[in-house]
């Protein structure tokens, strides 16, 4: 039974998320559906990431087992015109029995999108957080620099999260000022800026990069000393962070797994 790595991009604006769930459009049920289609017989896909309703994506990867022998080519085709416009598969590739794409999986690298400006981009609306104040970057580099290393990130998960251990391993964090973030920039002219802060690490708690955003842009806006961070991370509490970003902002950029 050949085992099979996709690689996908996908608006995620009217999906409850990448997880099935039992009401709601998944990104997982879509993809699972298509490609039962194929297979003529119930399919189970396995995703790199979980990403949350509203979350899109650029390259998650995927892994699915199937019984019918079909080239990776005449795969991708065949998938990309059963399934919904806003979703498409890059990529197919038939690789080793050993591949898992959520286990398989050694760092993942995330993009959130800021707009700001005292007036909204209508046309990143769903692409982008709109932030009327502005933003401080040098502030907000300061804030993030604090944050790349091993820690323990329990205060910025969401409570609830049943998770083995809360400590992860941020290996960059970088903010920017650029055009983008996945929409053509129309309205340049009405003075809002495109910011961007990408974060790559070997694995993220639930609502973590959200969290993160959150404080940087109160850091930004002069809400909060750019040291803070130190005794935040300590604390281990929700509440001593900032705010959860929009999840429309977030894009999964892509997923480094061990070879396949």
């Amino acid at each position: 039974m050949p085992n099979l790595k996709l690689t996908l991009a996908y608006d995620g604006t009217d999906y409850v998320g990448w997880q099935r769930q039992a009401a709601g459009r998944s990104i997982q049920g879509a993809l699972e559906s298509a490609l039962a289609e194929l297979e003529g017989a119930p399919v189970t896909v396995t995703g790199a990431g979980r990403t949350d309703a509203g979350v899109h994506a650029l390259a998650q990867v995927a892994s699915v087992r199937m019984a019918r022998d079909i080239e990776p080519a005449v795969l991708t085709r065949a998938l990309n015109a059963k399934l919904p416009a806003d979703i498409r598969i890059l990529g197919a590739d038939i690789v080793s029995s050993a591949f898992h794409a959520r286990y398989s999986a050694r760092s993942k690298l995330y993009r959130y999108c800021v707009s700001n400006g005292r007036v909204a981009d209508p046309f990143a609306a769903r692409y982008a957080w709109h932030v009327a104040t502005p933003l401080d970057l040098d502030a907000m580099r300061a804030a993030g620099e604090q944050l790349r290393g091993r820690h323990d990130f329990a205060a910025f998960q969401s409570t609830g999260s049943a998770v083995r251990t809360s400590v992860r391993t941020l290996s960059s964090l970088t903010v920017a000022r650029r055009p983008g973030c996945g929409v053509p920039d129309l309205t340049a002219g009405n003075g809002a800026a495109r910011i961007t802060i990408e974060v790559e690490a070997d694995g993220f708690l639930r609502h973590m990069v959200r969290a993160i955003v959150g404080t940087l842009v109160e850091a930004g806006c002069g809400r909060r000393p750019a040291g803070d961070i130190e005794s935040i991370l300590e604390s281990g509490r929700r509440d001593r962070a900032g705010p959860t970003a929009p999840a429309h902002g977030l894009f999964l950029v892509r997923v480094t797994c061990a070879d396949a």
